[in-house]
């Protein structure tokens, strides 16, 4: 029964579709921003183009070169560094490899932290976007209420109880079946008697 309580509560959780709801939402607002970013690079692409066309191209490789040439140093250095420093102890080599599988487990288990909590800032975004069209429709259907159907006239579609008269409801309640008792056993009644007057 387990299972089929698992399976009812996920069919039933509407979190997913409030997290599609809401990545919906944040990306209609990220394409809302495209056309000024689009205006932005229009503006200073020229400028770009120009600084493009004024690099020396000698210039640029000799930079590259120099970095590449400055990589390689350091990669040797600590290349060297890490050999000289290996410790053949296979006991500290052991623990250092379970610290690293155990800061791996955790640092996993962080992420997973992270994503569930962005899961459920955006699960509630999309709540919130929901509500927000589930107004905006309310709103809609108001406005198209008021289009249709006009404002009455004061005194006009008041609501006017008639009442019924006594045999109208006489009437309608001989039409009610009644539950018939069994016969009850005769009862005897003494009768009363007045004490003579004095």
């Amino acid at each position: 029964m387990a299972i089929t309580d698992d399976i009812r509560k996920a069919a039933t959780d509407p979190t997913p579709l409030y997290f599609l709801a809401g990545t919906a939402d944040l990306a209609v607002q990220q394409a809302k921003k495209v056309p000024g970013i689009v205006e932005q690079i229009r503006a200073e692409a020229p400028a770009r183009f120009e600084t493009v066309r004024n690099i020396d191209p000698n210039a640029v490789q000799e930079k590259a070169g120099a970095r590449a040439k400055e990589a390689q140093e350091t990669l040797q250095a600590k290349v060297t560094g890490l050999i000289g420093s290996l410790d053949t102890d296979l006991k500290k080599i052991g623990e250092s490899a379970q610290d690293l599988a155990l800061r791996g487990v955790g640092v996993a288990a962080e992420y997973a932290v992270k994503a569930r909590e962005a899961y459920e800032k955006v699960a509630e975004h999309g709540e919130q976007t929901v509500k927000t069209w589930r107004g905006e429709a309310a709103e809609e259907i108001e406005e198209l209420a008021i289009a249709v159907e006009p404002k009455a006239e004061p005194g006009e579609g008041e609501i006017k109880v008639e009442e019924k008269p006594a045999a109208a409801a006489a009437d309608t309640s001989a039409k009610k079946p009644v539950a018939k008792k069994a016969p009850a056993a005769k009862k005897t009644t003494a009768k009363k008697t007045t004490p003579p007057a004095k």
